[in-house]
């Protein structure tokens, strides 16, 4: 499984893996993606993660390496990995966080570059 590295700046994951595996073959070197990130807590009350919509594309050249250098940074034992680097662009993104409220939810939309709670 790999990590997943977050870039604010850009409003991004970044991820490393080989060609090979299955994700990376149904995605091909561009696709669209969406996915959930989060915890597994022991009550409603502490439910917080992210539903997202994007687009991840294998990266080359000059963006993979300063995006590897980031990832490095972030995860030193990712030196060890020669696997590619992809990056997960965020267009959409559902943020619950039931600890600010049972079932308070902000949504942010990369073309609008605003929130909405």
């Amino acid at each position: 499984m790999p990590f997943i590295f977050l870039m604010h700046r850009k409003v991004a994951f970044y991820i490393l893996t080989e060609e090979k595996t299955r994700h990376a073959q149904m995605s091909g070197p561009q696709a669209a993606v969406a996915g959930t990130v989060n915890g597994q807590p022991k009550t409603v009350a502490l439910i917080r993660g992210v539903q997202f919509k994007g687009e991840i594309r294998r990266l080359e050249g000059e963006e993979s390496d300063l995006a590897r250098k980031a990832y490095n940074r972030r995860f030193p034992v990712a030196r060890m990995l020669s696997a590619p680097v992809w990056e997960i662009r965020l267009d959409e993104i559902k943020f619950t966080d039931n600890t600010l409220g049972f079932g308070k939810k902000m949504i942010w939309l990369r073309d609008s570059g605003t929130e909405q709670a």
